[in-house]
């Protein structure tokens, strides 16, 4: 049995247990265990769970887990929680740097709890009749809807997330509607296999979608069951965009011990 002093965060809802691990002592963590820290009736509750590691070459290194308890790919309001932690630990330079799972990645922050994510570049998109597929750092597949509130994410989402196709891989499933201004996404997340309130590398997704055939700057807000995000980034191509930056509110929960089984 082991204590551990962990943060909860959260940006828009989209919520995380985050550990200072830059001395390395949060490296015995097993699957089972970061499991039992997502787990919202027995342990801390949470999406996903992140260390803060020691990065060489950067101001620090991300390692996220979703809340099955396995290593997954980029999470956009994970990286933004992240760098708010990150300045709470003392990391005080006006623009952070860190090294992810779909690699580097820079930020600055406004404020205490206002985080700019710049995201990887996308360079490529699979347009179908009623779909997109795109990655965004993690896969997201993306569709448009009439009404984003009647779907009901949970089945649908599900029903794509495990069809032939990704059900090996798995990909995380995005409903969006068109506002009159901006849009709103709803997401199922794979690795939680649930709805979330919000997923930052799918609300990008979405948002590169939206923009129209001319080769510009698109400043995209976004609502979310958890809140407002904006996502901005420059159209270069059919199908390639870049200078991508995920923007939103990022904030400390509280903090604890917990005992691990």
């Amino acid at each position: 049995m082991s204590a551990i002093h962990f943060y909860k965060y959260q940006g828009t809802g989209n919520d995380f247990v985050i550990m200072d691990n830059r001395k390395g002592e949060y490296n015995f963590l097993t699957e089972e265990q970061v499991k039992f820290l997502c787990d919202r009736r027995f342990g801390v509750g949470a999406d996903g769970l992140m260390l803060l590691n020691t990065q060489e070459g950067y101001d620090f290194g991300m390692k996220y887990y979703n809340a099955d308890g396995r290593e997954s790919s980029m999470c956009g309001n994970g990286g933004r929680c992240l760098v708010a932690f990150a300045r709470k630990m003392g990391l005080s330079s006006e623009k952070l740097s860190f090294l992810a799972v779909d690699g580097p990645h820079e930020a600055t922050l406004k404020g205490d709890s206002w985080v700019n994510l710049k995201m990887q570049d996308v360079n490529g998109v699979e347009l179908g009749s009623l779909y997109s597929y795109l990655n965004t750092g993690s896969p997201h597949f993306v569709k448009f809807v009439d009404d984003v509130q009647s779907v009901d994410v949970y089945t649908e989402g599900r029903g794509i997330r495990y069809n032939d196709r990704f059900a090996k891989e798995g990909t995380n499933v995005n409903f969006v509607q068109s506002l009159e201004q901006g849009i709103f996404v709803r997401t199922y997340e794979r690795g939680v296999e649930d709805e979330t309130y919000s997923c930052g590398t799918g609300v990008t997704a979405a948002a590169l979608m939206t923009a129209g055939p001319e080769q510009k700057e698109y400043v995209i807000p976004v609502q979310t069951l958890g809140g407002n995000l904006e996502v901005r980034f420059t159209k270069t191509g059919e199908r390639s965009y870049n200078n991508i930056w995920l923007c939103g509110p990022a904030t400390l929960v509280f903090e604890g011990n917990i005992t691990l089984p």
